[in-house]
């Protein structure tokens, strides 16, 4: 009668056992899982961007735009059309925003806001909201495929 019933325990508990394996694990707060997508963790956004956007004094601005994966940048301006025609290049810093949609350049001396996108940088304005008018569709900045850089 003992071994029946030291048997039927042993039976229960490795019952028991199995059961719970089989359970999920709730999360908990230190396990960080990502729930939201953004362009910050669900897009390949690390390379190089290229366009022309519009300029009030020459023929158009050609913009290259390279972000690297540790979150830094370099930015060169070429002004079309201008006969003392010398790219301006900046680099440093960038920083997401909290909804991780937008990044903005740790500079003053050039438009610092742009919205990535699948392949593209939109140009923001200095606030850093979205151009609209009849130009809008050109401060959008392509990226370069074969140029990318990997993450």
């Amino acid at each position: 009668m003992n071994k029946m019933i030291l048997s039927a325990t042993i039976i229960a508990i490795s019952l028991t056992g199995l059961v719970s394996c089989g359970q999920k694990r709730k999360p908990d707060k230190q396990d960080n899982i990502v729930t939201v997508h953004n362009s910050m963790n669900s897009l390949d956004w690390a390379g190089t961007y290229a366009g022309i956007i519009p300029c009030a004094d020459c023929e158009g601005i050609s913009v290259s735009v390279i972000l690297n994966p540790d979150e830094t940048y370099m930015v060169s301006y070429l002004y079309l059309g201008k006969d003392d025609n010398f790219p301006e290049s900046f680099s440093g810093k960038f920083s997401w925003d909290e909804a991780g949609s937008t990044i903005t350049l740790d500079t003053n001396e050039i438009p610092p806001h742009y919205k990535v996108g699948e392949n593209r940088l939109i140009q923001l304005d200095m606030e850093g909201n979205l151009i609209t008018g009849a130009l809008a569709d050109q401060y959008v900045l392509g990226k370069n495929i074969e140029c990318s850089l990997p993450k």
